[in-house]
């Protein structure tokens, strides 16, 4: 470091005018000397030697405060921009039309139905920011590796639709049953991006607020992955999120931002539409919530492009030396800002050019000129200098802050006001203003009937449009399914499983990863194979995984592990194949999304396994489990440490009771409950077939416990394997007939995951009682009841026909299974309950309702009431209600048993 040369005499003598007057020669010195070096060296050198400069003054003390921000202007100079390269004309008239469209199309589906909804004022500020990039930069399937993944607004639906329709992917018909998806006359347009209604044509749900966000910069690192274990070709593909403002208050929105900094997710562009407002007034009415989004977005490491003034501004700019308007720009509040968008040129004049030298910088102008001073977000050549500087970025994620007006155009009804995200309805007069702001070629007659516009197929807009979407590779959005369905291991592959494990003590979990690592030997589909965990590798024995899989990283291990020559040793690996998340669940779920889509979105139909606490999950990553559902995603979820009695020592809210109900509503999602490895093994085999060789949109949730038993091997009774299978599959079979063929009372006892091992138990006690009991493997409470309720509706649509048996009710028919029936579970009684009223008797059901306990698990099963002694009285209390066995039976159990019946309930403990 440089020494410090001697100290000139102090300023502090000098009468202020003298020391300011010194301190401006100095100051103007500076500045000319940094202009001298941007004219003869450039940026570059320019912005070294202010680099150099900070370390210096740093060095030797000088207060210098960090700043997060640049000004309130343009990240781009007007000087720096490309020349635009559309048809200004032609894409203006387009937009017009998209425009009016998507006005009319909402405004129509609100006369037919009152309250239908739809969004006007979203799609209205966004326009110009999606055509830029439908004109110039969004490339569809045909674009092969270099394909883009899109992620739209969802409340800009209508626009999007709009567009489709002057393409021809649509027809006035479609746009006609906008919301209206039970429509007679065919299927309608659905609210939002929802790939589950819209299969062919929307490929991400985003209306969900934040999960947008999070989902795009999974998808951008799962193509990175991709690309560097080699399953795809590499490509310059990139990930285009549109966000709204008021969105980036949800965590999810937030919360991964400097992991994509970190992954150098430069293949990721964030396009922020800062409109200034939320649903119901401003974001940042006090602020300037583009400022504070720059500094969130700059300080987790990413390229931040603002676009806050149009060209008309530059006109200005050019002409104040002072900076004057510049320091207006940084005194400005999103408050006062909708202020000058809702109330146009007069008011802008009055308070915005509120001192001398800035009415001299207006002065000849008048108030329609004024009106022309727009936010840069509606101004095309400053989008597209944006997105141009953003493809071409490399080493870092880019945000685009765009401001924008919410309701841009629509007129005094919703233009700019806090109210602009609830109008659905615009009156007659407002339609005629829009029809005439925008210069399309409709009658009053039209305008009143809300005719759609469309120029016709050999207009030069619409030829005009498909040649710029036949360049960038196709129509977007667009969801095209076609990769090449995988051999799967066959019933052979699993074989061990069947056997049981021959006395050593296993684990669901452990079973679970050892089909894991099956599955990533095998030479057909073992690259397919995605490992997730959060950060719980080793708690679920998947430690042994690493050093032969690695951990993806896209910098390999550049270091020595602690534990570098051990056999498990911690190994990164640019190819590596497994995905370990961090603390992050939602981060983690987002990345098993990425991968359960891949099918779709990359024809690489990777197979994902995410491995997590179950109580960590579904209650943790609820919305992001619709989302997966909706974009038919593929694979499995596998909750760990499952149950409520299994997860010993933890507590109140760390033991899962709960997960199994959670995952019941979600339609397309497959719940299973195992409580043997080779149930386990039958659930992964059938799951891999249908989803990946059959193309079953359909996902699944497989709770695993850590209770180390032996694993028994398939029931070998004279049934065929297929059966047991074809039970375990279809959510129940016998396990376990009693030996006692000459006892009058009997039982059948229906258990589940880690609640077997108290079934097993209690058959012996009930032996003590004159009891014979069966044993019911029961693996989804889900697939029974939903096999019950549709033999139901089958029964009451067609009431002249011989009412169907669902399947549970023909295995536990009174000639099939006598005696009375017992459930008990490690989750909450509703789910077993649920069979209620499909039976031909009463299911008795136990379960673990109420909070966890820090306790053994011995002590939590009597404590929820679970363990073998309940599955007795429970049994017994059943007999005496069916009129077999008498009360003093039932209450010298009690007391046999050393139950407390004075104690609490669980569920009020």
């Amino acid at each position: 470091m440089t020494k410090v040369p001697p100290k000139l005499p102090p300023r502090s003598g000098l009468p202020p005018h003298e020391r300011e007057k010194l301190n401006t020669v100095e100051t103007q010195e500076w500045l000319d000397s940094l202009a001298y070096v941007f004219a003869n060296a450039g940026d570059d050198r320019a912005a070294q030697l202010l680099e150099d400069l900070d370390h210096y003054a740093y060095f030797h003390g000088a207060p210098i405060q960090f700043k997060q921000n640049t000004p309130y202007i343009n990240t781009i100079d007007a000087d720096q921009q490309p020349e635009y390269p559309g048809n200004l004309e032609l894409e203006r008239k387009i937009r017009n039309a998209i425009r009016w469209n998507a006005v009319a199309m909402v405004v129509k589906a609100n006369k037919k139905s009152d309250g239908i909804g739809g969004h006007l004022s979203t799609y209205a500020s966004s326009a110009e920011l999606l055509e830029v990039g439908f004109n110039h930069f969004f490339r569809g399937h045909g674009a092969g590796p270099d394909r883009d993944l899109i992620f739209f607004q969802g409340h800009a639906s209508p626009g999007v639709y709009a567009r489709s329709f002057l393409e021809g992917r649509f027809g006035e018909g479609d746009l006609n049953r906008f919301r209206r998806e039970l429509s007679k006359d065919g299927p309608g347009l659905s609210s939002y991006p929802h790939p589950w209604l819209m299969p062919s044509y929307w490929e991400f749900p985003t209306v969900s607020m934040g999960l947008g966000p999070i989902q795009a910069i999974y998808q951008a690192r799962y193509i990175k992955y991709l690309e560097n274990r080699g399953l795809k070709p590499k490509g310059n593909a990139k990930v285009w999120a549109f966000l709204g403002d008021g969105e980036m208050d949800e965590p999810q929105s937030i919360g991964a931002l400097r992991f994509a900094a970190y992954e150098n997710l430069d293949n990721i562009v964030f396009v922020l539409n800062a409109n200034l407002q939320r649903l119901d007034g401003p974001v940042r009415a006090n602020s300037k919530v583009i400022q504070e989004f720059e500094a969130l977005f700059r300080g987790a490491g990413w390229n931040v492009i603002k676009v806050v003034w149009d060209s008309k501004w530059d006109e200005l700019l050019r002409k104040d030396y002072n900076g004057t308007i510049v320091k207006r720009f940084e005194a400005l509040v999103d408050g006062e800002s909708q202020r000058y968008a809702a109330f146009g040129g007069k008011e802008l004049r009055e308070k915005f050019f509120n001192t001398p030298e800035l009415r001299a910088l207006i002065e000849g102008w008048t108030d329609a000129d004024l009106e022309l001073l727009n936010r840069g977000g509606h101004d095309i050549h400053k989008i597209y200098a944006a997105y141009a500087s953003a493809v071409k970025h490399e080493g870092s994620p880019t945000v685009i802050i765009a401001r924008t007006v919410k309701g841009y155009g629509l007129g005094e009804t919703a233009q700019a006001r806090n109210v602009a995200h609830q109008v659905k309805k615009l009156e007659f007069d407002a339609l005629k203003n829009l029809r005439d702001l925008l210069e399309l070629p409709l009658t009053d007659e039209q305008v009143e009937r809300l005719d759609f516009y469309n120029p016709g197929p050999d207009s030069a807009e619409i030829k005009y449009m498909l040649e710029r979407r036949a360049e960038l590779g196709g129509f977007v959005p667009e969801r095209q399914v076609n990769y090449p369905h995988p051999t799967v291991p066959t019933g052979e592959f699993y074989e061990e499983f069947a056997a049981g494990s021959k006395g050593r003590t296993v684990s669901t979990t452990m079973a679970a990863v050892q089909i894991m690592s099956k599955l990533l030997r095998d030479k057909e589909i073992g690259k397919l194979i995605v490992p997730i965990v959060p950060d719980e590798a080793r708690t679920f024995g998947m430690d042994a995984l690493v050093p032969r899989i690695g951990i993806y990283s896209p910098r390999g291990q550049t270091y020595q592990p602690v534990d570098f020559g051990s056999l498990m040793a911690y190994k990164e690996a640019k190819d590596g194949q497994m995905l370990e998340e961090g603390i992050t669940e939602d981060g983690a779920m987002a990345s098993w999304i990425a991968a359960a889509t891949s099918y779709a979105n990359h024809g690489v139909p990777t197979i994902p396994f995410y491995v997590f606490y179950s109580m960590f999950g579904m209650q943790r990553i609820g919305d992001l489990v619709w989302a997966a559902a909706d974009q038919r995603a593929r694979g499995f979820l596998f909750g760990a440490t499952a149950g409520r009695t299994t997860l010993a020592g933890e507590g109140l809210q760390h033991q899962d009771g709960n997960s199994l109900l959670q995952a019941y509503v979600v339609p397309n999602l497959k719940v299973y409950d195992p409580a043997f490895a080779y149930e386990l093994a039958v659930i992964v085999e059938a799951g891999i077939q249908r989803m990946y060789v059959d193309g079953m949109d359909e996902f699944y949730y497989v709770t695993l416990d850590n209770e180390n038993e032996v694993q028994p091997a398939m029931p070998n009774d004279g049934r065929t394997h297929q059966e047991i299978h074809d039970g375990i599959l279809k959510g129940m079979y016998r396990f376990q007939r009693s030996e006692n063929t000459k006892a009058k009372l009997k039982a059948q006892i229906l258990a589940s995951g880690p609640a077997m091992g108290a079934a097993q138990e209690a058959v012996g006690m009930l032996e003590t009682y004159g009891v014979a009991a069966d044993i019911w493997s029961v693996t989804s409470y889900k697939e029974l009841h939903q096999d019950a309720l549709a033999v139901q509706r089958h029964n009451m649509l067609h009431p002249t026909e011989e009412p169907r048996v669902p399947y549970v009710a023909q295995q536990l028919s009174k000639e099939n299974a006598p005696g009375v029936l017992i459930s008990v579970s490690d989750y909450v009684k509703l789910g077993a309950d649920g069979l209620n009223g499909h039976l031909e008797r009463k299911l008795w059901t136990l379960g673990t309702d109420g909070f966890g306990r820090s306790e053994a698990r011995e002590e939590l099963r009597d404590f929820f009431e679970v363990d073998a002694r309940y599955v007795t009285l429970a049994t017994l209390y059943a007999l005496q209600r069916d009129g077999k066995v008498k009360g003093d039976v039932v209450a010298r159990a009690i007391a046999e048993l050393g139950i407390d019946p004075e104690r609490v309930a669980p569920v009020l403990r």
